[in-house]
């Protein structure tokens, strides 16, 4: 079985990365803004700050209260002519504003790649295509299934894997996840701890869990941990050490870019 570490790939990345912001004339910026200290905000923002001081890249962390805030935090970085790159950290507190602030943002320095009209593709969804391609996980031929259809993995996902002419189906809250058995490859991102059990994967299958919640402080993703101790599988992601690292490089790749 191979264990889909997306961390030994990022490690190339990372590198490539360095010696590209050493030779710039200027030093690139991101801006990231956030609305509460949730502890799973927090764990991606301290990685990104950390990332960022690897390569040479300056992140500025922006706390804003309420979507006023937000609005206003967003509008001043897109007039900051020294601002390269702005990242909304999802979920804020009041998700039903998320696509109205999302737009706001630059499609020019969107390196989340969440508007519709962006410069960039979706940066998880990016980073799974990258550790899959890593990894020479083929999708032709495939059954894929998509469990979650946020704006972060689940829909750009979609989007570029339906384009590529692959079988997708997607999953969304409420469904029934007992087909999921049939299918080959599996994508789960809805940040809901245990959602996908053993009784859900078949043997061969290809498993990658981009989900992120915190349990009692400790983050976890959409797998059971049952499933990650089988030895049946073609391919897993690890608990920690998947798709994120290749997140955050992706990220920080469409930072240097802009």
């Amino acid at each position: 079985m191979k264990v889909l570490n997306g961390q030994e790939l990022a490690g190339f990345i990372k590198e490539r990365q360095y010696q590209v912001v050493r030779g710039m004339s200027k030093k690139p910026c991101l801006v990231i803004i956030r609305d509460s200290d949730n502890p799973v905000i927090m764990k991606y923002v301290t990685l990104k700050q950390q990332y960022g001081e690897d390569i040479g890249v300056e992140v500025r962390d922006v706390l804003a209260h309420g979507a006023d805030g937000i609005k206003a935090a967003i509008l001043e970085a897109n007039a900051d002519a020294d601002v390269n790159g702005i990242i909304l950290q999802l979920p804020i507190i009041d998700r039903g504003k998320t696509d109205e602030l999302t737009a706001l943002i630059a499609p020019e320095k969107d390196v989340d790649g969440l508007s519709a009209n962006g410069s960039f593709d979706s940066a998880t969804a990016t980073a799974i295509n990258w550790l899959l391609g890593g990894y020479n996980i083929d999708l032709a031929g495939k059954k894929i299934a998509l469990v979650g259809y946020g704006k972060l993995v689940g829909a750009p996902l979609y989007k570029m894997w339906t384009n590529s002419g692959f079988d997708v189906t997607v999953f969304r809250r409420g469904d029934d996840l007992a087909p999921l058995a049939d299918f080959d490859v599996i994508v789960t991102a809805t940040g809901t701890p245990h959602l996908i059990k053993n009784e859900l994967v078949r043997g061969g299958a290809v498993v990658v869990d981009a989900g992120t919640a915190s349990e009692d402080g400790v983050l976890v993703g959409d797998l059971d941990e049952a499933v990650r101790e089988r030895q049946d599988l073609a391919a897993i992601t690890p608990r920690i050490g998947g798709v994120g690292p290749l997140t955050v490089g992706c990220l920080f790749e469409h930072v240097i870019n802009a």
